[in-house]
């Protein structure tokens, strides 16, 4: 037990360096506490001179280390807003609004920097360890909870999927249709993360089943596919919608014979003004009629009537892009899925939303156990 306590001020002591910054000016303000035996405590010394100018505002103490100090409830406050994917800046001003005003905040901005940066180091140690942490809560609370996880030679997570009971008897009532998209980068690892997702008797979006994988390859594609159809009791989607992989297309030839494969019309014509120049903008004729027939031709004789007019009209026959995507009209344009049920979706739109609406609420560096949480 400390029998002496001496206070100091903070700018007592030598600086390390000199030429620096420091506030350190050898001050030999002091006051020196004894306890006593029935454990309270009396000043002994008392040195009440400073050899430096006192603060003239307020607001300069946050620059002193003995203002430095984030309180717990605070901190619980920060860690929660943090994982909530609230930013820097609006963790300030939210705890500023709690202590009245922005100068009443007992601590700098880079003190809190600095703490939510030991926040992000925590949170990534032990990830995997974590992760599973997380699924054996999941499936603790959810019967029908299943997760795959593939780990490479190195003992290194390659392919993270999961789904729950849910998402099962979703699919198991409406998924005859399913759209899967991936997207970069809502990870510390930037792993690929893909969404299953379908569409109910409402028209409303369901979610079927969420993968994280390394690699966008034939293999991996692969073993995704078959593992989701696996969970989802061995039954394959009649259609599904993705973008123009070929590593996907390749793995889905081969993972569902049957299923018909049909590509998300707005990838394909995405870059139409890139390639179409004046004759693709908002005002264009042009751009009426392409859409016209996209949308509009019902079979394949009157798509490909009005697709070749349309070229002789405006004198396109040697553009690269058109030529291209009429190659291909099997898989996107509408005539050539005739009698494929599609429950009206023609995009992957459904999926890319689902991402969209998921960044907002998971921070875009954060830790593979927080992602799942």
């Amino acid at each position: 037990m400390k029998c002496m306590q001496e206070i100091v001020c903070g700018c007592a002591g030598k600086p390390e360096r000199e030429n620096n910054s420091s506030m350190r000016s050898n001050c030999a303000t002091m006051l020196q506490l004894h306890r006593i035996d029935d454990g309270g405590r009396y000043v002994s010394e008392n040195r009440a001179s400073h050899n430096h100018e006192m603060l003239r505002t307020h607001a300069e103490k946050l620059h002193w280390p003995s203002h430095r100090h984030i309180d717990t409830y605070t901190r619980d406050l920060v860690k929660q807003l943090r994982q909530n994917n609230v930013n820097l800046g609006k963790v300030y001003t939210i705890i500023g609004s709690l202590f009245g005003r922005m100068e009443n905040v007992p601590f700098t901005k880079r003190c809190l920097r600095t703490f939510c940066g030991k926040l992000s180091k925590e949170q990534a140690d032990d990830d995997v360890r974590k992760t599973m942490d997380a699924f054996s809560e999941l499936g603790s609370n959810d019967p029908e909870f299943s997760c795959v996880v593939e780990v490479d030679k190195e003992s290194k997570i390659k392919t993270l999927l999961w789904t729950n009971g849910r998402s099962k008897m979703q699919y198991h009532n409406f998924g005859d249709v399913i759209t899967f998209d991936t997207t970069y980068k809502t990870n510390l690892y930037d792993m690929p993360f893909g969404l299953f997702v379908g569409v109910n008797n409402h028209f409303q979006s369901i979610f079927m089943g969420v993968v994280m994988m390394r690699e966008e390859t034939i293999e991996s594609f692969k073993r995704v596919f078959t593992e989701f159809i696996r969970l989802m009791g061995g039954k394959p989607p009649k259609t599904i919608l993705t973008d123009q992989a070929r590593a996907m297309e390749v793995a889905i030839q081969q993972t569902m014979p049957d299923a018909t494969h049909r590509w998300c019309k707005w990838h394909v014509l995405r870059k139409a003004k890139e390639h179409l120049g004046p004759h693709y903008t908002k005002s264009s004729d042009f751009r009426a009629a392409l859409y016209k027939v996209v949308n509009e031709m019902l079979t394949v004789d009157e798509f490909e009537a009005a697709w070749a007019e349309l070229l002789d009209k405006y004198k396109l026959h040697n553009n690269t892009f058109l030529i291209q995507i009429f190659e291909v009209r099997h898989k996107w344009a509408k005539p050539y899925f005739s009698g494929k049920f599609c429950a009206k979706q023609i995009s992957t739109q459904r999926s890319e939303s689902a991402n969209h609406l998921w960044k907002g609420y998971i921070p875009p560096a954060c830790p593979m156990n927080l992602f799942v949480k």
